[in-house]
């Protein structure tokens, strides 16, 4: 059994306060007494809470683009497994959007670790140290809009299922990424 570490603690008392109180509200301290953890083993691991935000979207979406990898798990349910992560965390992420300056900042960054993981992913694939230009630019488009999108989605600009949503992700695929995607 995998015991959880500080952060994974961290987080889970932060998303556990997430879905009552608003975002700009929650404190460092209320963090660490939700779970029995000091100030200071908070920054141990986090600059503030808006990094703990990003670290724990990053552990929850790194642990979906780690599966690909596995026997018979394949890219449609990655995406599909995404959509149902935003869908289960759309109560925190509303709060994040609607109670913190944080939404477009939120969008830019998570476009970026999107692009990252998913560069990783071509770059293991492929066995190549790196992306060409061109290849670069199809993945920072996919995720900037796929990101942008779920952030609507979330906010209920569109009434469609995760799996409608997961749909959507993968038609829009630019076909110079199928290769390695599908």
């Amino acid at each position: 059994m995998k015991r959880k570490n500080a952060k994974e603690i961290l987080a889970e008392s932060f998303l556990e306060l997430a879905r009552s109180k608003n975002i700009d509200k929650i404190t460092v301290k209320d963090i660490t007494e939700n779970c029995g953890y000091s100030t200071a083993t908070f920054y141990r691991q986090f600059n503030d809470k808006y990094d703990l935000i990003a670290w724990s979207y990053t552990w929850g979406i790194s642990g979906i683009m780690d599966r690909i990898d596995q026997d018979r798990y394949e890219r449609r349910q990655s995406l599909l497994d995404g959509a149902l992560y935003f869908q289960e965390e759309a109560e925190v992420l509303k709060n994040l959007f609607l109670h913190t300056s944080g939404h477009d900042s939120f969008i830019h960054y998570m476009s970026d670790i999107n692009s990252s993981e998913l560069t990783r992913f071509i770059l293991r694939v492929t066995g190549k140290k790196s992306l060409d230009q061109k290849t670069e630019m199809y993945v920072r488009l996919y995720c900037m809009g796929t990101v942008s999108l779920t952030c609507e989605w979330v906010l209920g600009r569109y009434d469609v299922t995760a799996e409608e949503l997961a749909e959507v992700y993968e038609k829009s695929l630019p076909l110079p990424l199928h290769p390695y995607l599908l």
